[in-house]
């Protein structure tokens, strides 16, 4: 009897922050510049420069944390985290180790089962380190444009069970940065990005397996992919008596695997101390009341709203929160129709599906998005018609009246003209009546759908099966 194995995945995020300079010293922080730019000798790290502490980067981290129910750290410092890489030209990063700026925190997440609360261990600020550049006939080339952008990373408890509420927490933590409005979250340029921490045990085990962290994950689809890989990984390894080992693994998008990179460091390798050029960070409690009192709507209390003025349901709203963009369409198109259930679907079920990104790029107008959830509300067209339209719409920039009028989708709501229509396919579909009349209830839905493809999917649903079920009872 095989075993049951479980999944158990804390996740470190990176954000990198949206200030106009770096974390210590006065150079712009640019994406896509040339290479070698926008650096200077404190964030290259040459002796005898002086790092000073950006006081935005430590708002930024405070907005963070109170976004995330965390506790605020009133007294902290700033570490040096020691190791050598090419893109680190100290050969240290200044982090924070025992006295994050927040701690304590915690999301509630949609799962598959529920709503499940996601702990967050800490957040703490930290600088980027330097990009490389592989080129087959250069060799690898160093960037330092990166180095000393100011990050938080935000390490949550490993309460993760499966790839879908990783995607779930990254999306809603994701959202909350944007609405804060403290990073851009662009996953593409790596301004929000994470490393995955995943071990596998027996179900029932209390104790946590051997962990592999997979590193610097920047889209969902990686995401979700490299879990999947690893855990099979994991388990297919367990099973044939292979002994695991903590290591640090890439992912391999093209091939979809994870590979092995180095043996993964305890704390005690990096060999932390307090940094001897920075002051100790001091917040006082008017900093954090005047953070608290300016911070924008979140999206839990969207959520909230949207559930109980609109009557959504928890998963409906919190797929319209995920992306402020969704979030502020959806608040547009909602204040011209009726039925705000049947825009939520129409939003999460088509207009989710158009865009090309995870920031929310379709063509389609809330006002003509409006117009078209109208005509689904006074039986001008139907669902079947709706996501046809939707598909040209997007594709035309037309209006849903135009390409109703041109392509002829205008639903048919008439008695006269679908009795005579079911009363032939009635005709031809005795086997289907035969069925239905013995208690097959599946056979009236192929009836059914022999109505909709006669009239191209014009007919009214509704309609359609009263008028078969009439027929068919006698």
């Amino acid at each position: 009897m095989s075993k049951e194995y479980e999944t158990v995945i804390g996740l470190e995020v990176h954000v990198e922050l949206k200030t106009k300079s770096k974390i210590f010293c006065s150079c712009e922080v640019d994406f896509g510049g040339e290479p070698n730019t926008h650096c200077c000798p404190i964030c290259i790290g040459l002796p005898g420069t002086l790092p000073t502490l950006n006081e935005k980067v430590v708002e930024y981290a405070i907005k963070a944390g109170v976004s995330t129910n965390c506790e605020i750290t009133r007294r902290g410092k700033q570490d040096r985290k020691n190791y050598f890489y090419p893109d680190s030209g100290k050969a240290y990063q200044i982090s924070q180790n025992e006295l994050p700026i927040c701690h304590g925190g915690y999301l509630d997440i949609e799962s598959e089962d529920g709503q499940k609360r996601i702990g967050i261990t800490r957040i703490h600020i930290e600088e980027d380190a330097g990009k490389l550049v592989h080129d087959p006939e250069l060799g690898t080339l160093i960037d330092y444009n990166r180095g000393g952008v100011p990050l938080i990373e935000i390490v949550s408890e490993p309460d993760f069970r499966s790839e879908h509420e990783v995607k779930a927490y990254l999306q809603k933590l994701r959202t909350i940065m944007i609405y804060i409005d403290v990073s851009d979250a662009k996953m593409n340029e790596g301004s929000f990005r994470c490393d995955v921490n995943l071990s596998i045990r027996e179900k029932g085990e209390e104790k946590f397996g051997v962990r592999a962290e997979i590193k610097n994950l920047n889209s969902f689809n990686s995401i979700m992919r490299a879990i999947e890989y690893e855990r099979k990984r994991q388990i297919k390894a367990i099973e044939s008596g292979e002994t695991l080992v903590q290591e640090t693994r890439g992912y391999d998008d093209e091939k979809r695997i994870t590979y092995s990179m180095r043996e993964k460091e305890d704390a005690t390798d990096y060999r932390y101390f307090p940094d001897p050029d920075l002051m100790p960070i001091v917040i006082d409690e008017d900093t954090i009341e005047k953070i608290i009192k300016n911070l924008p709507e979140l999206p839990d209390t969207r959520k909230r709203m949207y559930m109980d003025k609109y009557g959504l349901s928890a998963y409906d709203a919190e797929q319209i929160v995920s992306s402020k963009k969704s979030a502020d369409y959806f608040q547009e198109c909602v204040e011209l129709v009726k039925s705000p259930k049947i825009l939520a679907n129409i939003l999460i079920g088509e207009i989710f599906g158009l865009s090309t990104s995870d920031e929310f790029d379709i063509e389609i107008s809330p006002q003509d998005l409006g117009e078209l959830v109208r005509f689904l509300e006074d039986g001008t067209i139907n669902n079947n018609s709706a996501k046809q339209i939707i598909k040209l719409m997007n594709e035309t920039q037309k209006t849903a009246k135009e390409i109703i009028k041109e392509k002829n989708l205008e639903q048919i709501n008439s008695r006269e003209i679908l009795e005579p229509l079911i009363n032939g396919i009635i005709s031809q579909s005795q086997k289907a009546v035969e069925e239905y009349q013995a208690g097959k209830e599946k056979a009236l839905q192929s009836i059914i759908g022999k109505i909709m493809k006669e009239t191209k999917g014009r007919a009214n649903p509704e309609m359609s099966k009263t008028i078969l079920e009439e027929k068919l009872k006698k």
